[in-house]
């Protein structure tokens, strides 16, 4: 498909004017497991972000190298773990637009669930997400509520009865959506494999992302919806996430690996692949229909 010039889709100014003040870094011991997937308190954190594409014959090695180096995610046994996640935007997609084009601080809305989606009813616990971008540093505050309440919230610009240390994030959410008129716009799921740091490598995260796979309408996670591929099952999407910067044993392991960094977005990739919006430089090919999957 001809990939179309790039136009701003809205009225209103691209961004804010004057970016927050950064989050609290988190603190956790990620070698004890993701510990930011407990319910409870706001989490917040800071890390930078590495992203590449490796085909899928390949993770194998890639795997081998990891699993000398790192600890497995103690939340995922052999094969990993479901990520699905409910991404939220304008009408006009400002959200999307921003990442587009590359605005120095931009940011999102999501609600994330770990695990089987066909297990989720309103008491499931979900993540309530906002994930910016500040310079070259990722920031993501996130709150765990039960699903029903994540949706009210959300859909429904419900406010919650917050736990301590919540109200200020989920009245800022509230006026997200309620400011923006965000509302669901594309979903994503894939399986994910994941890798923590131990020693000098704390604070180190390295994921590889398979069959990644979105929608662009029946949002609810157990609803019984078709969920097309929006990366070629070839391909699979590995990132390495560190507080400061990653250790040179592991980009020396992506120089010998031919890996190649690439900038590219998830939600970006499902909202393109279901022709919301032109498919940027940065949208990933297919050389053929991947079809529909009901999965």
């Amino acid at each position: 498909m001809k990939r179309l010039p790039l136009r701003r889709r809205r009225s209103e100014p691209v961004g804010d004017p004057e970016p927050p003040a950064p989050p609290t870094p988190h603190q956790a011991d990620d070698h004890a497991g993701h510990a930011l997937r407990a319910p409870g308190k706001l989490h917040a954190f800071n890390r930078y972000e590495i992203k590449y594409l490796l085909p899928s014959d390949r993770i194998p090695e890639l795997r081998a190298e990891l699993t000398a180096r790192l600890d497995r995610d103690s939340h995922g046994s052999d094969g990993g773990y479901g990520v699905w996640s409910t991404y939220y935007d304008t009408p006009d997609l400002r959200f999307y637009w921003e990442k587009i084009e590359g605005l120095r601080f931009r940011r999102k809305l999501r609600i994330r669930h770990y695990g089987d989606r066909f297990a989720v009813d309103g008491d499931t616990i979900v993540h309530v997400e906002i994930k910016q971008r500040v310079n070259r540093v990722t920031q993501k505050r996130r709150v765990a509520l039960p699903y029903r309440e994540a949706l009210d919230l959300c859909d429904r610009r419900r406010m919650v009865a917050p736990e301590p240390g919540q109200r200020a994030f989920l009245e800022e959410v509230l006026e997200l959506v309620s400011r923006l008129d965000l509302r669901p716009v594309a979903m994503t799921g894939y399986q994910r494999e994941a890798f923590v740091g131990r020693d000098a490598d704390l604070g180190l995260r390295v994921t590889m992302d398979h069959r990644v796979r979105g929608r662009d309408r029946d949002f609810g996670f157990a609803t019984d919806a078709e969920n097309r591929l929006i990366v070629p099952a070839r391909l699979s999407v590995v990132e390495f996430k560190a507080d400061e910067r990653v250790p040179a044993w592991l980009t020396d392991l992506a120089a010998r690996m031919s890996l190649s960094v690439v900038r590219v977005s998830k939600y970006c990739q499902s909202v393109e692949a279901f022709g919301r919006a032109p498919r940027s430089i940065f949208h990933i090919p297919s050389e053929e229909r991947t079809g529909s999957h009901a999965i």
